[in-house]
């Protein structure tokens, strides 16, 4: 059997419960449903930084982020990190990246100079829609020039404005005055104008190119979406009903808080609505993808990979974004379609599994021996549909803490020394640090000592080549 080709299709901050098929009844993702009822959906997967680019080089390097000494956004990755097409060249694999690579900064840097390739052999990086001149902006100015003026209508952070200023005085885009990253609003121009458009027509013009390569090729789809600002086309917003969506659950402790905040069931539920009609539009152009690499003859012996590098709280613990170890920041999707005998259809894996783990998976799946110094785990089995437990628990990281996550539980060590615990069991249990509750004293010395057991398991010295 000749090598499979690998399509990775990479969304940026989609929580794990972002799906239909993970029990959402409330969002439309009939492709990607589909999708899972073809391969493996794993019910707990958690990326191992809850931050776009160490999640990013970490998944793609099959690293932990304190491996690469990486932990933030503004973090540039060394140009000699060895990732995932990196491996596969050897073999004989063409790489693209698609879309948002987030290796290099956005901002400090112009988008017009050759970026470096990470062992990609083709790149077309845009790693935030509108903004700067890059990828994306030159695939509107060709296709249809007249869209400009829209592409950046809502996208437009600070730190871009100053690029501008600084490096782009003459830039001729307008841009908006304002950053408002949680209040949805329609995309005004045309639908196939958006980030996400782009990105999927170029993976499906990709994906027709190579079909009928000799080469096996890996791919990535590199989304921004459902990342804030919340916008997307008309067409997706119209298949929710806003007032019909539910607001999050908090104890009773926490509403005076949440409201405190600003946290309104009117702003909830407006956010949720821009954020599931953003998922929604990458489930159309997931289904447009997968309905290309059909029509190519390629389905067969092409492994397919839905995954995303972070979650987002949106609302949850009355709080925007990423960034902390809680199930909705850390916690996102991953099915995995894979080819032949390597193919378990319709299957559910409830066990733990970690982004580190997506590099070793694909390597087997592959064929291609796995290096040392890779800190993942494969979980081939599952893919194939056999027995799989999972890991006993996993990794989440930042600088400054420490956690892990089991079935049960969460523990968190602070750099000062602090501890948290939660019983993820108990009611609101997410809510509630029982670290210093002598009943939990036991999981607590238990989760301390495996968090040191893991670290050191971690470490991967540099090869000794002889005696002294």
């Amino acid at each position: 059997m000749n090598p499979p080709n690998l399509l990775i299709l990479y969304t940026d901050q989609q929580r794990h419960d972002a799906l239909r098929c993970a029990g959402n009844p409330e969002i439309v993702t009939p492709h990607l449903d589909r999708l899972a009822s073809q391969g493996v959906r794993f019910t707990r997967h958690f990326v191992n930084c809850p931050v776009c680019m160490p999640s990013r080089v970490s998944m793609l390097s099959g690293q932990y982020p304190h491996t690469l000494s990486i932990f933030t956004n503004g973090t540039p990755v060394p140009e000699d990190v060895v990732t995932l097409p990196r491996l596969l060249r050897n073999h004989g694999y063409y790489s693209a990246n698609l879309g948002k690579l987030h290796f290099l900064n956005h901002a400090n840097r112009d988008h017009r100079e050759v970026h470096p390739t990470y062992g990609f052999d083709h790149l077309e990086i845009s790693d935030e829609p509108g903004p700067y001149d890059d990828a994306y902006r030159a695939y509107v100015r060709r296709q249809m020039p007249d869209q400009l003026d829209h592409i950046s209508a809502f996208v437009f952070p600070p730190a871009a404005r100053q690029w501008r200023e600084v490096l782009r005085p003459d830039d001729p885009v307008k841009h908006p005055d304002t950053w408002d990253a949680w209040t949805p609003k329609v995309f005004t121009g045309r639908d196939d104008a958006t980030h996400t458009a782009f990105v999927g027509q170029r993976t499906i013009d990709f994906l027709q190119a190579h079909a009928d390569a000799s080469r096996p090729f890996l791919c990535i789809a590199g989304f921004y979406s459902p990342h804030s600002p919340l916008f997307a086309p008309q067409r997706y917003f119209d298949l929710y009903d806003r007032d019909a969506l539910s607001t999050p659950s908090y104890p009773s402790s926490f509403e005076a808080t949440r409201l405190e905040k600003g946290y309104t069931d009117e702003v909830l539920r407006a956010a949720k609505h821009g954020y599931y009609a953003m998922v929604s539009e990458v489930d159309a152009w997931v289904g447009r993808i997968l309905e290309a690499l059909d029509a190519t003859g390629r389905a067969d012996d092409t492994v397919v990979v839905f995954t995303s590098d972070h979650g987002e709280y949106l609302g949850d613990f009355a709080r925007w974004g990423k960034g902390p170890p809680e199930d909705c920041s850390a916690g996102v999707p991953l099915l995995v379609r894979g080819v032949g005998p390597d193919r378990g259809v319709g299957g559910v894996c409830e066990g733990l599994v970690e982004s580190v783990d997506i590099v070793p998976t694909l390597l087997e799946l592959a064929g291609v021996p796995a290096p040392g110094f890779l800190q993942g785990e494969s979980f081939a089995a599952a893919v194939r549909g056999e027995p799989f437990d999972g890991r006993d628990e996993v990794l989440i990281q930042q600088a400054d803490w420490k956690a892990l996550r089991s079935s049960t539980h969460r523990y968190v060590l602070h750099r000062d020394g602090r501890e948290r615990l939660y019983d993820l069991a108990a009611p609101w249990g997410e809510y509630q640090d029982v670290a210093d509750d002598p009943a939990h004293a036991a999981t607590l010395h238990a989760m301390r000592h495996r968090l040191a057991v893991r670290l050191i398991a971690s470490e991967r010295p540099r090869p000794r080549t002889w005696q002294y």
